[in-house]
């Protein structure tokens, strides 16, 4: 928000250097960007008009003009502008003058450029006339009538020829930007930050008169407003009849260049400038562009074009707020107005709209539509509906002022809902123990009444009603926050908290960072890929058409194909890792990811997409295999939490090696067999299409699964009284039979007493027939209140072996 100071003074009298208003602003928590004083680096300019034009003897683009600047002689001057004429007041810069530039056509020089007398096409020119760009304003402020040539004045200038052109207009200022947060929508105008540095410095605010004359013609007559829609909370029109477009006077079009807008006529002028000082967005339609005289306010229909004012056709979604006529949309809601029905020069009767549209729907407008304007940005913070009224006042007031049209009676105001401002409950006590401080009732009443609150005090208590315009004031700590600003920030006193408080994680946090610590432990190093993918990468690792994996969520706008949709598994960036590694002659690597997954909500196809954890392990060497990787799996699952680990054989993920593979498996709290990932050798032809000329081995695991199942709850028991015994058990079975299935129906039939089962021995050789392997298992016995006999062990031990050779037709080998 710029603020320039002389305008602000328009309204409150502040009188303090400027490094102090900005120092006591900043302290009062309004957020300030820059501060910048214009109108300086400009000398030797003074007003001039021009009083008589003549055609350059030799040259056609260039004019020989008598430039009267107080003296006795008119000042010659050459130029080629072509918006001037006679009569006209400009900006003369007179022999040795200095102005900031650049000079039209040229780069900016640091320094600016001094102006001498000189010849063009052998005539004497003593000196230049001046555009607003060459004076240091910005080619997107400069008022429209001089943009592309030199500043021609409005109004009568004839007392201040030959005066300092800085002075005569009173250019000298300081342009404040302020960081409007986005809960302080009121501070977006001149009155909203008047009342704050009026607050601040203890100055009284004066508001702007806002009361029109009576005329014997109603604004009724002339139009009619129905509201279809409760997007738009009120809608304000008021009626301008005898129209006279023209340029504004000076006075406004000084305060709009200021504020960083463009003057372009009165009508257009005096709307921004009410826009500016109330932070009420209005808009000025030609009432021959009505049809039938009706306003219709209502949403869209999918499919209308709409053709704004700055030209270009647009296409409006059912979500869009429209203003109609009683034919057809002639803008969009707290946007932009319809090109047909702008402000043109011989436009007579004017209908005002002053009204209020709902932030949420304007906001969302906004994003469909990528158009943004400076009504937008003040519709989509949210604003008070009571200023719809008094901003239309104002704008016909000020039309009364300028004498350029005649201003109805009364206006046609739909308002269903009229909305009213809160009464808070703050206590004083509260106020000072949030603050540390000791501050009065009476001066908390006096710091709230500075803000324009009405106050009712009564013992601890403030009954605080603030305006309707500070929608951010709702609860008792927005009146502290307001105490605190006044009494000023650096005034509290500094302490630290009483309370002790810890910090705490969640427990996915905090398994996260305990598997990096482990695995970094186990020698792997952490890794971050890509969170996109494509359709393309699951072909290349043999993923099917069909599976779940291919659930991706679609990037709108990607930065190209192959970051077109967000990843679904780990795996693709993993085998990245380890191709570009092995492409680097690197002998071994250990490395890991825990990244997230997106995946499409298959339930509610509407709802956001599904994000979860995983976790993916990839190793290569000499020394790494399979059984590496899946030693690394039961430690890290054992540590956290997870036991009861069940391998089983996967041949139809065709992202590993068929027998390679294994789908690791445990229970769920209910008992449920439950798949928390896959494990396995990478195929050889998916590790050739990622350049990894070694057997190489993946897992990937579902993380928040792990994290929903882990019980790191450590339970004592008291160490064994009585000692443990063991038995081997050496065995013949079919090559296709797998030792989980086995181990598992040990421990089925071992009883309470069977403590541990531990595969020593798998072999395959000269002594066993073809298409058998030698199995060999150690079981572990001992109960908790006696010592085992050999004859108790024998007993368990049988049904042990009587139970492998008739679940698995197994062949005991003799020791």
């Amino acid at each position: 928000m710029l603020v320039s100071l002389q305008w602000l003074k328009d309204y409150t009298d502040v009188n303090v250097p400027v490094d102090e208003f900005c120092d006591r602003m900043i302290m009062s928590g309004s957020d300030m960007e820059t501060c910048d004083e214009i109108g300086t680096g400009i000398s030797g300019v003074v007003v001039g008009r021009i009083d008589k034009i003549e055609q350059h003897p030799d040259a056609n683009k260039l004019v020989v003009c008598q430039i009267n600047v107080g003296e006795e002689e008119p000042l010659q001057i050459v130029t080629g502008a072509t918006n001037i004429y006679e009569g006209g007041y400009v900006p003369v810069a007179k022999h040795n003058s200095h102005i900031p530039g650049p000079l039209h056509g040229q780069p900016k020089v640091e320094g600016g450029v001094e102006i001498t007398k000189g010849e063009l096409r052998g005539v004497v020119s003593n000196g230049m006339l001046c555009g607003p760009q060459e004076l240091g304003y910005d080619d997107k402020i400069a008022p429209y009538v001089s943009k592309d040539g030199i500043w021609m004045l409005p109004g009568n200038w004839d007392e201040d020829l030959g005066k300092d052109f800085t002075e005569a207009l009173g250019l000298h200022d300081y342009v404040v930007d302020f960081c409007i947060t986005p809960n302080r929508p009121d501070c977006l105008c001149m009155m909203g930050m008047a009342k704050e540095a009026a607050a601040v410095f203890e100055e009284k605010m004066t508001y702007p008169d806002t009361e029109c004359e009576k005329t014997d013609e109603n604004a009724s007559d002339y139009i009619s407003v129905e509201v279809k829609n409760d997007n738009c909370k009120r809608y304000t029109a008021r009626i301008i009849k005898d129209v006279k477009i023209e340029q504004s006077p000076w006075w406004l079009q000084k305060r709009l260049m200021a504020a960083g807008m463009r003057p372009i006529n009165n009508m257009v002028d005096i709307t921004n400038f009410v826009m500016m000082e109330y932070g009420q967005p209005l808009h000025a339609f030609d009432i021959r562009s009505i049809a039938g005289s009706h306003i219709v306010v209502d949403m869209a229909e999918d499919g209308d074009k709409f053709v704004t004012l700055d030209g270009q056709e647009r296409d409006v979604y059912a979500d869009t707020l429209m203003i109609n006529d009683a034919e057809k949309p002639i803008g969009i809601a707290g946007i932009m107005g319809g090109l047909d029905s702008e402000i043109v020069d011989d436009t007579n009767t004017v209908v005002v709209e002053s009204a209020c549209f709902d932030k949420t729907c304007v906001h969302r407008s906004i994003k469909k539509l990528g158009l943004k304007t400076e009504a937008a940005a003040r519709y989509e913070r949210g604003l008070d509906p009571n200023l719809c009224e008094a901003a239309a006042d104002r704008v016909c007031k000020l039309v009364e002022m300028l004498g350029c049209g005649k201003v109805l009676n009364g206006s046609v105001d739909v308002y269903h809902n009229p909305e009213t401002a809160p009464t808070i409950k703050c206590r004083v006590s509260r106020v000072n123990k949030i603050l540390g401080t000791e501050i009065g009732r009476d001066e908390m009443v006096g710091y709230l009444e500075r803000l324009d609150m009405k106050v009712e005090a009564e013992d601890d208590c403030l009954l605080v009603t603030p305006p309707t315009v500070r929608q951010d004031m709702k609860e008792e700590i927005d009146c502290v926050e307001e105490i605190a600003r006044l009494y000023g920030y650096d005034n509290l006193p500094m302490t630290l908290p009483s309370a002790d408080t810890v910090g705490t994680v969640s427990k996915s946090w905090e398994l996260r960072d305990m598997t990096r610590s482990l695995l970094c432990g186990m020698g792997a190093n952490e890794i971050q890929t890509y969170s996109f993918s494509n359709n393309k990468i699951l072909d290349g690792i043999g993923i099917e058409e069909d599976s779940w994996e291919r659930n991706f969520v679609d990037i709108i706008n990607p930065m190209g194909e192959e970051t077109s949709a967000m990843r679904t598994i780990l795996t693709p960036g993993m085998l990245e890792v380890l191709g570009r590694n092995y492409a680097r002659n690197q002998e071994s690597v250990r490395a890991y990811e825990i990244g997230l997954t997106y995946m499409k909500n298959l339930v509610d196809a509407q709802a956001l997409p599904v994000e979860s954890y995983n976790l993916t392990i990839g190793l290569y060497g000499k020394e790494e295999d399979f059984f590496t990787l899946k030693g690394m799996m039961i430690t890290l699952l054992e540590r956290l939490g997870i036991e009861d680990l069940e391998f089983t054989a996967e041949s139809d993920y065709k992202v590993y090696h068929p027998g390679r593979c294994a789908r690791i498996l445990t229970k769920d709290k209910n008992g449920e067999t439950i798949e928390l990932g896959i494990m396995g050798e990478v195929h050889p032809d998916v590790a050739e299409n990622y350049g990894i000329g070694i057997r190489s081995y993946i897992c990937e695991l579902f993380f928040d699964l792990i994290v929903e199942l882990s019980d790191k709850e450590i339970q004592y028991h008291q160490p064994p009284k009585y000692p443990s015994t063991s038995r081997d058990v050496a065995m013949i079975v079919g090559e296709e039979l797998q030792v989980g299935d086995m181990e598992k129906a040990i421990r089925e039939a071992g009883t309470e007493i069977l403590r541990g089962v531990k595969l020593f021995d798998v072999y395959r050789g000269e002594q066993v027939e073809e298409g058998k392997k030698s199995v060999a298992f150690s079981l572990t016995y001992r109960h908790d209140d006696k010592t085992l006999t050999d004859e108790e062990v024998d007993q368990i031990h049988g049904k042990v072996v009587g139970l492998l050779k008739e679940k698995f037709g197994a062949v005991i080998r003799d020791n």
